[in-house]
């Protein structure tokens, strides 16, 4: 399923064309399933794949068995809705266990500084161990490595139940198993982004991020609410235990779903790999100046949601009921986005698309500093949340589809890499600022620094405004 590195652009692109005019002549290609105690189902060679030359094993579904809307037409693949459905409800249980946790260290230190602490030991990881990440996922089978991530953050998560059950959990102890849990996510999130276009054809992969993003922005809406009513029941034991349980499902869907055999790549040096795919991101134009584009939204507009907390209780003065509602609408703007994404499938014009929805996600992180009424700031938060997730859904889509699938893995792990890596730097460059300003200042000042440095890519580089 590889291709040699020195394929050109301009030929991927005209295999696309001809694949997608072949499409509609042509019906679904029933995908080749496992057979019973099968890892994996073997390599199918239908038009209309993934990269041109190979489709998916995926087990298709007769459309007079299940009618589905065009936004849910990537449940169609049986592989698919087993990851959807694993990954929804593991990603519950992870954001029950971030209102756990915070709750926990604020009830062991009191003090918000630790809180800043057990947030960078949870998010730091990803700036050292996704790129290795990426390396690793086009190095071993995705699937194994994935799973054995799950079952690392499983395990994390039931020593921190078992310890504050016990009453013998310290603030170190949540460090430690954040900074596990982080690690264990940052090696595993490049497989899991490169196993979701295995899992659907071309047509439907726009589909397939939109539904995929929906699930991860639901659950940051559902999670919080469960995991503040199971805490109030059970403890925040119970919060930790829950979430253990959790990633049963995602083990469950990674052990059903059909993947094809994937040839791996022909170096054998770790860092010849690594290198091979920053020089692959730079040869191929599009690919880095998306990247580009994902790294300025990162470092100075994602980082202002570490600070939501300051703008409910200091600026708005609502307390922590008035921060969950902040929090909801954004998480409501980001999940309404992903719906938009999965209704919209294929964009023309995708360079003014993403320049449109950046401009206007910084334009609202701006408004959000300086607003002093609760609802204007909460329909800011979600205006943020929404054109942030349709400009980062839209850059993912469309390098899912640039990239070969020998490089893959290494290349959604720079993209990882720069979306959930930076942020923690972002947010430090923010506390520095705030020793001279106000925090509202520092981040409406990095907000105009995003939006010019944006514009400035797509006026530099004109051609990306009709990326397609």
């Amino acid at each position: 399923m590889y291709f040699p590195i020195a394929t050109s652009v301009k030929n991927i692109q005209l295999q696309e064309t001809k694949t997608e005019e072949k499409v509609e002549s042509i019906e679904p290609a029933m995908a080749m399933a496992p057979s019973h105690g099968d890892t994996l189902a073997p390599p199918i060679h239908p038009k209309g794949s993934i990269t041109g030359g190979l489709e998916p094993a995926v087990e298709e579904l007769n459309s007079e068995t299940l009618q589905l809307p065009r936004m849910l037409k990537a449940f169609h693949h049986r592989g698919f809705r087993l990851m959807w459905t694993g990954n929804f409800f593991s990603n519950i249980g992870t954001f029950m266990q971030n209102v756990a946790q915070g709750w926990l260290v604020l009830e062991l230190t009191n003090s918000a500084y630790w809180l800043g602490v057990v947030s960078f030991a949870a998010a730091g990881p990803m700036l050292v161990f996704g790129l290795i990440g990426g390396v690793v996922a086009d190095y071993f089978d995705r699937r194994r490595l994935l799973m054995v991530s799950q079952v690392v953050s499983m395990l994390s998560a039931f020593v921190l139940s078992f310890l504050a059950f016990t009453h013998h959990v310290a603030v170190w102890h949540v460090i430690a198993c954040a900074f596990v849990t982080g690690t264990a996510s940052a090696i595993g999130a490049p497989s899991q982004q490169a196993i979701l276009p295995m899992l659907v054809p071309r047509e439907d992969i726009t589909n397939a991020v939109g539904l995929n993003s929906a699930q991860f922005n639901l659950s940051r809406v559902l999670g919080p609410t469960i995991g503040g009513f199971a805490m109030e029941a059970f403890g925040t034991a119970g919060n930790f235990f829950l979430n253990g349980l959790s990633f049963l499902s995602l083990l469950f869907a990674l052990n059903r779903v059909p993947l094809p055999r994937i040839e791996r790549s022909k170096e054998k040096d770790f860092w010849q790999k690594m290198v091979a795919g920053f020089r692959y991101v730079h040869t191929e134009r599009k690919l880095r100046e998306l990247i580009e584009v994902v790294t300025i939204g990162s470092l100075f507009g994602v980082p202002y949601l570490s600070f939501v907390p300051y703008f409910a209780r200091d600026i708005l003065h609502v307390g922590e009921r008035g921060l969950g509602i902040l929090m909801a609408f954004s998480g409501l703007g980001a999940f309404l986005a992903a719906v938009t994404v999965a209704y919209l499938g294929k964009l023309r014009k995708r360079g003014w698309f993403i320049l449109i929805n950046a401009s206007a996600c910084f334009a609202a992180i701006i408004g959000f500093t300086f607003s002093r009424i609760f609802l204007l700031s909460g329909l800011l938060q979600m205006v943020a949340g929404f054109c942030l997730i349709l400009m980062v859904a839209t850059i993912n889509t469309r390098m899912q589809l640039l990239v070969t699938e020998e490089m893959r893995g290494r290349v959604m792990s720079i993209y990882s890499t720069c979306y959930l890596g930076l942020p923690p730097i972002g947010s430090y460059i923010i506390g520095h600022l705030s020793q001279r300003a106000t925090p509202a200042h520092a981040i409406a000042g990095m907000a105009l620094i995003g939006m010019l440095g944006t514009i400035a890519v797509f006026a530099v580089r004109r051609e990306l405004l009709n990326l397609d």
